[in-house]
C-alpha cells in the first residue's frame, strides 16, 4: 500500500521504511515553535521536567508577535520570560521588535522551513508551511516543552484527503477565496485529524503566496496539516529565501485517500465567511447591503506582500467610505520595507487607513482593532468565532484582500470592478 506525502515525511522523521493511518509514531523535528502567549507556558513546563537545555539552540524559533509592541503589562512580563530564555539558551532564532513579524510569514521569509521538514510550533496556524512541502502541525505549550528538551514528538499518522485544483483563477480570485470555498463545502470538521493533500494542474497557476493562505488556513477545516507538492515556484523561493538542503517527497501513485475532491477554479468567485464559523461561507454576489465597520487587511494568512500589492492596487487614487476603519498591518519587517520602496504605505495612508507595525494584534482581539457591541468587521484573518475580534456581540466576516479593499471603499461587503 502506497503513502501519503505527509505519511513519507512522517516515516522519515520516525526512521521507518513506511507508516500508515493511524499508527503511533515517535519522530526527529526539524523545528520547534513558540510565541509570546505559548512560550511562556512552554518554559515553565520545561523548567519542571528539569532539563539540561534545549535540544539544538539552532532549531527552536521564538517569535514575540501576539501582543507585540507590548500592549500591557501581562504582555511585557511573557515576552520577558520569553526574551530571557532565548538569551539563556543561545537561542539563534529569536526575534525582537524590529526584526520580527508574524511567525507564520516571517520564518518561511528566514529560510527557516523547507521542504521534508517536520515542524510543531504552539500555535494551530503552523500548519502554514505545509506550502512548502513540510509537515508542519500546532501543538500545545506542553508539547513544544517536550520538543524543545528532546528534540523528538509522538504523533498519529494522519489519514488524508486529496483536493485536485484544476484550471486558473479569474482576476480577484486568491488563496484565501479557493479555502473558503473548500472550508464552506466540507465544513469546520470535515478533514478532522487528516492531511489535506493539494494536487493538479492548477497549483502551478497559484503563487507561493496563495499556497501559503491555503495551508494556513487547513486547521479552520479541521486538518492536522495542509501540504503542497515541491514545484519550480517552490524551488524558486527556496532559492531567494533557504540556504539549507531539503528533501522532497512526493505521495505514491498508490496513496490511499479517504476523500478525494477536485475543484475547479476557473468557477470560484470571490468569497466572504460569514459570522460565526469559517464555513459558513457565501459568494460576494450574494452578499446584498451589509454594512462594515472596521476592515482589517494582514495577519499571517493575508499580511504577505502580495497581498499588500492587491490591497494598494484597489485602493490606489481612492478613499475609504466615511466613518470606516482600515487597518493595514504587513507581517513582517521587510514586507513593511518592500511597501515603502514600492509606494504602497503612501497609497493606504492617501486612502485613509492606518498602517500597523507587524503584529497579530486583532486577529485574536488583542488590540489593535478592538471591536465593540454590534459592530462588523471584515478581515483577512482567519477566524471569526463569537467575540473572536472584540464584543460578543460584534460579528467577523473573513475574506481576501481584493474583497477587503473594495470594502472599505465601499463601505459595504464587496468586490472590485472585474
Amino acid at each position: 500500500m502506497g503513502m501519503t506525502m505527509t505519511q513519507k515525511i512522517l516515516a522519515a522523521a520516525a526512521g521507518l521504511e513506511s507508516v500508515e493511518a493511524g499508527q503511533l509514531i515517535q519522530a526527529k523535528l526539524s523545528l520547534v515553535l513558540g510565541n509570546d502567549i505559548t512560550s511562556p507556558v512552554a518554559i515553565k513546563e520545561m523548567e519542571k521536567m528539569k532539563t539540561e537545555g534545549v535540544f539544538d539552540k539552532d532549531k527552536i524559533a521564538l517569535v514575540p508577535d501576539h501582543f507585540v509592541p507590548n500592549k500591557d503589562i501581562k504582555s511585557a512580563e511573557h515576552c520577558k520570560c520569553v526574551r530571557e530564555f532565548a538569551k539563556k539558551h543561545e537561542i539563534s532564532n529569536y526575534f525582537e521588535v524590529g526584526e520580527m513579524g508574524i511567525e507564520h510569514a516571517l520564518l518561511p521569509e528566514k529560510g527557516l522551513t523547507v521542504p521534508g521538514d517536520v515542524i510543531i510550533g504552539a500555535d494551530s496556524h503552523t500548519c502554514t508551511y505545509g506550502a512548502l512541502g513540510a509537515f508542519s502541525t500546532g501543538v500545545g505549550s506542553t508539547d513544544m516543552a517536550a520538543g524543545m528538551a528532546t528534540g523528538e514528538a509522538w504523533f498519529k499518522v494522519p489519514a488524508a484527503i486529496r483536493f485536485n485544483l484544476t484550471g486558473k483563477p479569474a482576476k480577484w480570485v486568491s488563496g484565501k477565496d479557493i479555502i473558503l470555498h473548500i472550508i464552506g463545502m466540507i465544513g469546520v470538521d470535515g478533514a478532522l485529524y487528516k492531511s489535506m493533500e493539494f494536487t493538479g494542474d492548477g497549483i502551478a497557476e497559484l503563487s507561493m503566496d496563495d499556497r501559503f493562505t491555503i495551508a494556513n488556513m487547513a486547521i479552520e477545516a479541521g486538518g492536522k496539516n495542509g501540504i503542497f507538492p515541491v514545484d519550480d515556484k517552490t524551488k524558486a523561493y527556496l532559492a531567494e529565501h533557504a540556504s539549507r538542503e531539503y528533501k522532497i517527497f512526493e505521495a505514491d501513485a498508490d496513496a490511499v485517500y479517504d476523500e478525494e475532491y477536485t475543484i475547479e477554479l476557473d468557477k470560484l468567485k470571490p468569497t466572504v465567511a460569514y459570522p460565526h464559523l469559517p464555513e459558513n461561507t457565501h459568494t460576494v454576489d450574494e452578499a446584498g447591503d451589509i454594512n462594515v465597520d472596521q476592515v482589517v487587511i494582514g495577519s499571517c494568512t493575508n499580511g504577505r506582500i502580495e497581498d499588500m500589492r492587491i490591497a494598494a492596487e484597489i485602493l490606489k487614487g481612492k478613499h475609504i467610505k466615511a466613518g470606516m476603519r482600515c487597518i493595514v498591518i504587513p507581517a513582517t519587517q521587510a514586507v513593511y520595507m518592500e511597501c515603502l520602496e514600492k509606494g504602497y504605505l503612501k497609497t493606504f495612508i492617501e486612502a485613509g487607513c492606518v498602517v500597523s507595525t507587524p503584529t497579530c494584534g486583532p486577529c485574536l482581539g488583542g488590540y489593535m482593532g478592538i471591536l465593540a457591541e454590534g459592530e462588523r468587521c471584515l478581515s483577512t484573518t482567519n477566524r471569526n468565532f463569537v467575540g473572536r475580534m472584540g464584543h460578543v456581540k460584534s460579528e467577523i466576516y473573513l475574506a481576501s484582500p481584493a474583497v477587503a479593499a473594495a470594502t472599505a471603499i465601499n463601505g459595504y461587503i464587496s468586490a472590485p470592478e472585474a
